[in-house]
């Protein structure tokens, strides 16, 4: 249901900090143009936790009005209460989405009979939910015992964005899930290792900037040619690297900046990256293929 390069939308600002909706609707129209095959909104890179109600529906309403039926569309949902997680799908559903991701209840490390009933709630709307597992985010790693129960009980959990460095624990679920679930990379900088092992695509905050280059790598993959798929990703290696100097989205909403899409601001508790991380930055891009950028 969910392949290829999905790219965890931005929200590009202007430098008082307003959502600079011009160069938003500008980054999204760059993002069809490099053939991305989906969008994620309002998620982590998007400084959701940041955006007030009236803002997230500007969003939702200018981006699904632009990428509809040229795109899958997910749009992020999850919080630590169940009950806003369940009205913020309920108003996600108003722009149609192909599915919701649903990140794991952070800072309450719920239990497993808590977390499956979260999602057991979730699913009554009857979207197709993408599980976000990100460990160092949530504080909670799920044991695999867990997600075995949550996806015999829980079927409208189609996919899972998998954001744990634990290697030992991507591999195991791709080898139990291969035909159970959608597999989505959430690490940039372990892409190939994911399509390696069977995943279905990625969810990327860098193909924010990078998408040409995130979506030949994919392709490449997909044709076999998986040496010259790696041999990309090994040039765009350092700059992946690049866009975690700091807390996602500060270094990433830097290089937009550079490119013309928005300033650099975030907001808080987000701030600016460092002038050393800026000089870094800016030496990259000024070596990289620009057409690998976008």
């Amino acid at each position: 249901m969910f392949t290829g390069v999905y790219t965890a939308l931005a929200t590009p600002m202007t430098a008082s900090g307003a959502v600079d909706y011009t160069a938003l609707e500008r980054l999204l129209d760059a993002q069809l143009k490099a053939g991305v095959h989906g969008v994620v909104l309002l998620g982590t890179t998007a400084e959701t936790p940041t955006l007030a109600t009236h803002e997230k529906q500007e969003i939702l309403a200018r981006c699904t009005a632009r990428a509809a039926g040229k795109v899958k569309i997910i749009i992020g949902t999850g919080a630590n209460s169940t009950v806003a997680t369940v009205e913020n799908t309920r108003a996600a559903q108003a722009f149609h989405p192909d599915g919701v991701l649903v990140v794991t209840p952070y800072y309450n490390k719920p239990n497993p009979s808590g977390l499956i009933a979260h999602y057991k709630e979730v699913a009554t709307l009857g979207s197709p939910i993408v599980l976000y597992h990100i460990p160092g985010r949530t504080g909670l790693k799920v044991p695999m015992g867990v997600f075995e129960k949550l996806l015999q009980e829980v079927p409208q959990v189609v996919a899972v964005k998998e954001s744990d460095y634990d290697m030992a624990h991507v591999m195991e679920m791709a080898v139990r899930y291969p035909k159970r679930i959608d597999y989505l990379c959430g690490n940039d900088d372990l892409f190939p290792m994911y399509l390696s092992v069977g995943a279905s695509g990625i969810i990327s905050a860098a193909a924010n900037v990078f998408a040409p280059a995130f979506v030949k790598i994919y392709n490449l993959f997909r044709e076999g040619k998986t040496a010259e798929s790696f041999a990309l990703f090994a040039q765009l290696y350092p700059l992946i690297k690049a866009c975690y100097l700091e807390t996602n989205p500060t270094c990433i909403k830097y290089m937009l900046s550079k490119l013309g899409f928005g300033s650099a601001s975030v907001r808080l508790p987000l701030g600016v990256i460092s002038a050393e991380h800026q000089a870094q930055i800016d030496t990259f891009l000024a070596q990289v293929d620009k057409n690998l950028i976008i």
